[in-house]
């Protein structure tokens, strides 16, 4: 039975409306920047900082988005997942970003033990893995990476800190040559803990401190009192300690109870960066302590930045504050939106604008196009990475750490000299329950 008029200009008129859905769908997806986000929100990574750091990334997405988008046109959508403190679920969670989101970029990551395999993974992939917090130097150490980049600083940098500023207050704040100076290095034993603890032998030794104990543990362990037991006997005048947010606090407990003492204790970010979570356990127990970490924004000198990036700490320390109800904000909360906000704003607008798109290709020639200065970013240092072909290739050349200090309910910066804020109190005081 031949077809009527009617039933053709009805099955023209759904296959044209058919087509036109599916071409404005095309469009909405076409105007969507997609970013896969990994942070751990559960699990004791979470209160060790990545909380902080996913807030903080959310934020500049949030900016950004209230701005029409990626250069004012392409609205970014995240695909927050969770990789739940364990570099497995980390793995998985990538893997069904690129696989099943078909997300070309990832961003976030808060541990060294997901970072080291998540780039590998990533990277074979030829997918970018753009990094905000972890800081373990082996990621990028001599792996010759082309699609992961971190503006982040790495943990070679503490242990930079660490032994230069034992070495320029030894003499006095200390009354001692630093030769005379012995530090023990405590670390977790993953990635994060054994990077900043060979950094701080490397660095150390080559300032000419005395390494009286180095010792790694398990970040899971149940118990540390042995631990303990090997600082007293070590009889260290000052401890670097990397660890995350349960074994500091156990360390600290039970470094307490046995009478341990020591002239500084100096944290490496992580557990020691989430001042409230400490203070809440330990109050002034842990004033002037010591944390080498990247500074949190709020600590800056605007005047000293690029035109508009106080103002835009401002905005983002307010609404952390408003969205977390937190008096402290750490420096976690600057790593996220950092590293998101040079993400969003200094490297897709060129991938789009200069290299055609938003694929991983494009976006690898922009981040390499990338030259911030000094004092061009919220934290203050600059961006530039290594190209390929360099021992650190992906890393950003420019990245720096402070040392900073708890003073009583506020965190100052000590060193570098030339942007303290307050001059370091060292050793600590003769009324710290941990003073030597």
């Amino acid at each position: 039975m031949p077809t009527s008029r009617r039933t053709l200009l009805k099955t023209s008129a759904a296959a044209a409306a058919a087509f036109s859905f599916d071409w404005t769908r095309a469009q909405a997806q076409a105007e969507t920047v997609r970013i896969g986000v990994i942070y751990d929100l559960t699990g004791p990574f979470a209160a060790g900082g990545s909380v902080a750091s996913s807030i903080g990334t959310q934020i500049a997405i949030d900016l950004v988005n209230e701005k029409g988008g990626v250069g004012g046109k392409y609205k970014i959508a995240p695909v927050n997942v969770d990789s739940q403190s364990k570099p497995d679920i980390a793995i998985n969670e990538a893997n069904r970003l690129i696989d099943q989101e078909k997300v070309d970029i990832l961003n976030g990551v808060f541990a060294s033990s997901h970072a080291v395999p998540l780039a590998a993974k990533v990277e074979q992939q030829k997918r970018i893995l753009w990094i905000t917090t972890a800081v373990s130097t082996a990621v990028f150490k001599d792996k010759n990476l082309q699609y992961v980049f971190r503006a982040q600083i790495h943990s070679d940098q503490y242990g930079q800190a660490f032994a230069s500023f034992i070495n320029e207050h030894a003499k006095a704040k200390l009354g001692m040559e630093p030769k005379d100076v012995k530090v023990a290095l405590i670390h977790e034993d993953g990635p994060y803990g054994v990077g900043v603890a060979a950094a701080d032998e490397a660095f150390a030794k080559e300032v000419g401190l005395q390494v009286a104990l180095k010792e790694g543990y398990s970040a899971s362990a149940p118990d540390l009192s042995v631990l303990v037991t090997k600082l007293k006997r070590a009889k260290a005048d000052v401890i670097s300690h990397a660890g995350y947010n349960p074994d500091i606090t156990l360390f600290l407990r039970q470094a307490r109870e046995s009478g341990l003492r020591f002239k500084m204790l100096f944290g490496a970010g992580a557990g020691y960066s989430q001042l409230d979570k400490l203070r809440a356990t330990f109050g002034a127990d842990i004033d002037n302590f010591c944390n080498i970490d990247p500074v949190p924004a709020q600590l800056l000198d605007p005047a000293k930045l690029a035109p508009g990036i106080g103002d835009l700490t401002k905005t983002m320390v307010a609404r952390y504050r408003e969205k977390t109800n937190a008096t402290e904000v750490p420096p976690h909360c600057s790593m996220g939106f950092n590293q998101t906000w040079i993400l969003l704003n200094n490297v897709l607008p060129v991938a789009k604008d200069k290299y055609g798109g938003f694929d991983p290709e494009a976006i690898r020639k922009a981040a390499l196009d990338v030259d911030i200065p000094a004092g061009g970013t919220i934290q203050g240092y600059g961006v530039k990475f290594y190209p390929p072909g360099t021992p650190l290739s992906g890393q950003n050349e420019r990245s720096t750490p402070v040392v900073m200090q708890n003073a009583g309910e506020r965190i100052t910066v000590v060193w570098p000299t030339n942007i303290r804020t307050q001059d370091p109190v060292f050793p600590l005081p003769k009324g710290s329950v941990y003073g030597a």
